[in-house]
């Protein structure tokens, strides 16, 4: 998968996040076979790109409830 350009990108914050500045995602979308997602906290740091089903699993896992490490 080639990086996509993401200078022109219309980020949109999690709908888990709230305005408390705590540990919020952003999600690009019209990237077609790639999800960027990058730190709220820090827009102009870097991104990391999922294929599209890696984010879905992962998103899917968040869903099923609380992890523990």
């Amino acid at each position: 998968m080639s990086r996509p350009d993401l200078n022109d990108a219309a980020w949109r914050k999690s709908s888990y996040s709230n305005q408390a500045g705590g540990n919020c995602v952003e999600v690009a979308d019209g990237f077609p076979g790639a999800a960027p997602v990058r730190d709220s906290k820090i827009p102009h740091g870097p991104a990391l790109i999922f294929t599209p089903d890696s984010w879905a699993a992962f998103i899917a896992e968040v869903k099923a409830g609380p992890h523990r490490a």
